[in-house]
């Protein structure tokens, strides 16, 4: 089980509140690399293979999907906003913890109507957010004041780290995307003592879940020659889905989502070298969202980029499952592509 995973799926940070993640990721790789930052937060770590090789961008997104608190009731109960996608199935009765401005935890729940006393119209509609709240066992606005509450204050799921029934098969909140965020701090780890003809940039991006927009603003900080964008995209191994990727089956690799087409020639290059390395992979594609790689590949004139993805079972909810094998093949798959990626290889990827 990868303790780096576990630490930074309890932390938390939502669109713009990603300071947690970003002090631990500053904390992993300030003796391995040169910090830097663009101006919305996201975080740059450079290390230099060659000064003269090309820049080999390495990016996850610090955030996570969650909400922000934009009213208290007179009788104490909190009403909010979403910061990312949700569906409101995955909502109701949730436990989530509210961070005031001081940083203080508390927790909460979704209130639910008992199906006693639901109409026979209301089982049939999914609850809008609007309508919901949570309930932190207050009476009155006065004591949720009491507590530092704040609107704006930043709310994420509760739930803890845990190993299932198989131990590779790991259960928590916020995979996506602190997964990235491991996989760009190991690379980095691993290239510690290596040889690699480029600059490698491990970068924690900002509020993607909110439009890919540190990936913007850091792609155009660093003028990127690859990227390499590091995710989780949906696995379909569940009863009545496609089974088109699955857990345990290896890294995916993206080859269209609605933010961009997957370059082709990068593709065919990381698909060779996992065959050649005998990584197991898969080929995946999004009918709605998108990754970082849908920033970096439009920057500036242009940047040959690949979506390598997990996949992960039940997506912006509480309880999403990951496989330790498919992370630790990923962890080999990038760091190899990273070594591997000098000024002849990506000029022929680009150009060819």
């Amino acid at each position: 089980m990868s303790k780096l995973l576990e630490e930074l799926t309890m932390l938390n940070a939502i669109p713009a509140n990603e300071k947690q993640v970003r002090k631990y990721m500053e904390a992993k790789v300030n003796k391995l690399a040169e910090i830097s930052y663009d101006n919305l937060g996201s975080i740059i770590a450079t290390k230099i293979g060659n000064p003269n090789g090309p820049k080999i961008m390495v990016a996850g997104h610090m955030d996570e999907v969650g909400f922000i608190l934009t009213e208290i009731t007179k009788e104490g109960y909190v009403k909010f906003i979403p910061a990312g996608g949700w569906w409101g199935h995955v909502v109701l009765s949730q436990q989530f913890n509210i961070t005031t401005k001081d940083g203080k935890e508390i927790r909460c729940v979704v209130g639910s109507k008992p199906p006693h006393i639901l109409e026979a119209e209301e089982r049939k509609k999914v609850v809008d957010l609007k309508d919901m709240y949570l309930d932190l066992g207050l009476s009155s606005k006065e004591e949720a004041l009491a507590l530092g509450l704040a609107v704006g204050d930043m709310i994420t799921p509760y739930i803890e780290f845990k190993t299932l029934a198989d131990p590779k098969y790991l259960l928590s909140k916020a995979f996506d995307n602190r997964i990235g965020i491991a996989l760009a701090i190991e690379v980095l780890q691993n290239l510690k003592n290596e040889k690699h003809d480029n600059i490698y940039y491990g970068v924690g991006t900002v509020q993607e879940e909110v439009g890919l927009r540190g990936a913007g603003t850091a792609a155009y900080k660093i003028g990127p020659d690859i990227g390499i964008a590091l995710d989780v995209t949906i696995a379909h191994d569940y009863p009545g889905g496609t089974f088109e990727t699955k857990l345990g089956k290896g890294p995916c690799l993206m080859i269209y989502d609605t933010s961009m087409v997957g370059h082709v020639e990068l593709r065919k290059y990381t698909e060779n070298l996992a065959t050649e390395l005998g990584i197991p992979y898969q080929l995946s594609y999004l009918k709605a969202g998108g990754t970082d790689a849908g920033k970096i590949h439009m920057t500036k004139h242009g940047c040959p980029s690949i979506a390598i993805c997990l996949a992960c079972r039940y997506l912006h909810s509480h309880t999403s499952i990951i496989h330790q094998d498919d992370y630790d093949n990923a962890v080999k798959l990038v760091t190899e592509l990273v070594k591997r990626l000098d000024f002849s290889t990506v000029k022929e990827i680009t150009f060819d």
